[in-house]
């Protein structure tokens, strides 16, 4: 289950630096490389301490993070919904997105020039945030008009999903973006067809200055107060101390540059954990000598629909699953002891899987 992000921003706030950065990004340790697809995208592998523990005690023959997609969605300026810039091809980039990283300008400096003159993040939130309404209003005028002919047969779904749109264009009219609505589990699920881009969930990326990275700072506080009720996540980050981490060739010079910031990791890695939590994602293991994995799963699936990420045909003739906890697996050290301890479950169809557990799927085709 892959991961996408879109970064959105203004020009000269940080986003092109953050991009590279984790499109570049030197692993923190040596299982975890990059690769790039294509320009505008890039793969960064998801930083998970608990592989690193699991591998030193099973030995395996490799170790395969979990990955995350970047999408570098550039061009977005005032008028992109009409077509300004390359605004329509990279708000189609976004459609395709499952979240959004919302990069804001909170540092002074007067050698890099802002596009509007001045330091003001919650202005440039909002040039992006009527854009993506906009674009959205266009989108769900067109789904009315296109159930303006299908409800005159009065299904009731049909008339379920018109006065939502309906509800939904007000909303955007009002200026909210649409994940600020408060809607109950079917609504959600009807306004997911509807693919627009304001009900994605967004992580607003606050870039500092080098002073700011640990308390932030005016502007960062700003942000704060203005989305509090937006549903939106908040981090705090210097897109320049990322570039610099990047530039280093070991993991000891890069730990030792962090350890004068007094910061425990770079800002990347807490980002990329930030957009699992927002996304509602969780991992869970495999682990053998022939590789040790990390999968990603929606929090809530049960065990087949996890066995499922791996291969459907192990949802299909799922029979049992054979589950140890992260941390016994850690303490007693091997398989048997976790056994011997009695804290090896079997577990069925109807079992929650939990993020960090070891698991081993048994199935029938």
């Amino acid at each position: 289950m892959a991961l996408k992000c879109g970064i959105v921003g203004l020009p000269n706030v940080g986003k092109s630096t953050l991009f590279n950065c984790l499109s570049n990004a030197k692993a923190q340790a040596a299982n975890f490389p990059f690769c790039t697809i294509e320009p505008n995208i890039g793969t960064i592998s998801v930083p998970d301490n608990r592989l690193e523990k699991l591998s030193e005690i099973v030995h395996p023959e490799r170790v395969v993070p979990t990955n995350m997609e970047i999408v570098d969605i550039a061009g977005l300026v005032k008028g992109a919904s009409k077509g300004e810039g390359l605004g329509n091809q990279f708000l189609a980039n976004i459609r395709e997105t499952d979240a959004i990283l919302h990069v804001l300008r909170c540092f002074d400096d007067n050698n890099i020039v802002h596009v509007d003159g001045n330091i003001n993040p919650i202005r440039d939130k909002e040039i992006i945030d009527i854009e993506l309404q906009l674009k959205d209003l266009e989108s769900i005028e067109k789904k009315i008009q296109s159930l303006s002919r299908q409800v005159k047969s009065g299904d009731k779904e049909l008339l379920k999903e018109n006065d939502l749109a309906l509800k939904v264009k007000k909303h955007l009219e009002e200026g909210k973006s649409v994940r600020t609505m408060e809607l109950d589990e079917k609504e959600q699920e009807i306004i997911s067809k509807f693919h627009l881009i304001t009900s994605k969930p967004v992580l607003y990326v606050c870039n500092v200055d080098e002073n700011s990275v640990l308390k932030g700072n005016k502007y960062v506080e700003l942000v704060k107060e203005n989305i509090r009720n937006e549903n939106a996540g908040v981090l705090v980050l210097g897109a320049k101390i990322e570039a610099d981490i990047n530039e280093l060739e070991t993991f000891e010079e890069r730990q030792m540059f962090l350890d004068e910031l007094n910061l425990d990791e770079p800002g990347i890695n807490r980002l990329i954990r930030e957009a699992y939590r927002l996304l509602n994602l969780e991992t869970y293991f495999t682990a053998g000598v022939k590789e040790v994995r990390a999968w990603t799963i929606h929090k809530g699936m049960t065990a087949p629909q996890a066995a499922g990420v791996i291969h459907s045909d192990f949802e299909k003739g799922f029979i049992r699953a054979e589950v140890m906890k992260y941390n016994d697996f850690i303490s007693y050290g091997s398989e048997n002891a976790v056994k011997e301890a009695g804290k090896f479950k079997v577990e069925g169809k109807e079992y929650i899987v939990q993020d960090g557990d070891i698991m081993h799927f048994r199935f029938n085709v």
